[in-house]
């Protein structure tokens, strides 16, 4: 006769458990101002100036002779922040804008928002030699992973399922930044 002995399965709760390669990070942020000449100099000055970092001047590519545009102009300027320095900036940005969205300024990956005038910034005062400006704000965001498809040697393919959604960073946006969407 055979002994009949009792299994005791453990089942883990799905709500208690989350798995770690869905959870969704802040990659970037991007800060960029278009101008040329010398309101380029003095975009180049603001976007240092709020950021505390060097920013990159943009060349362009193409021909657009209606505007007088050759390929080689410096057209604009960005500085990309990473890490600490990108979630604190973002927050004092979003400040600006009363930390309030509209859904259509989301996409999947990132979102963007532009502020007319960079004195609306808390904690910013206005600066004769760079007067009125405005600026252009990109939030990028990824899961861990993306590097399979970044690297150059091996590169992996990377799944719709594993790419941020809009819903994603809604959600995000409002737990970490208590932001508002209209």
């Amino acid at each position: 006769m055979k002994s009949s002995t009792t299994k005791t399965v453990v089942k883990k709760e799905k709500s208690s458990v989350e798995n770690v390669m869905k959870k969704v990070k802040l990659e970037k942020v991007v800060l960029s101002a278009g101008a040329v000449g010398d309101d380029l100099a003095k975009s180049k000055k603001l976007l240092e100036l709020i950021s505390a970092g060097k920013a990159q001047m943009v060349q362009s590519h193409k021909r657009i002779p209606d505007f007088g545009v050759r390929p080689g102009l410096e057209v604009g300027t960005r500085i990309t922040l990473r890490g600490k320095k990108a979630l604190d900036l973002l927050r004092r940005l979003l400040g600006a804008i009363d930390n309030k969205l509209k859904a259509k300024q989301i996409a999947d990956g990132h979102f963007s928002f532009g502020i007319e005038e960079y004195i609306e910034i808390p904690g910013m005062e206005y600066h004769r030699d760079i007067g009125i400006r405005g600026l252009n704000i990109t939030a990028v965001f990824i899961r861990s992973g993306t590097r399979v498809k970044l690297k150059k040697i091996k590169r992996g393919k990377f799944p719709k399922r594993q790419q941020v959604t809009k819903a994603e960073i809604l959600k995000y946006m409002e737990d970490v930044f208590k932001t508002q969407f209209k």
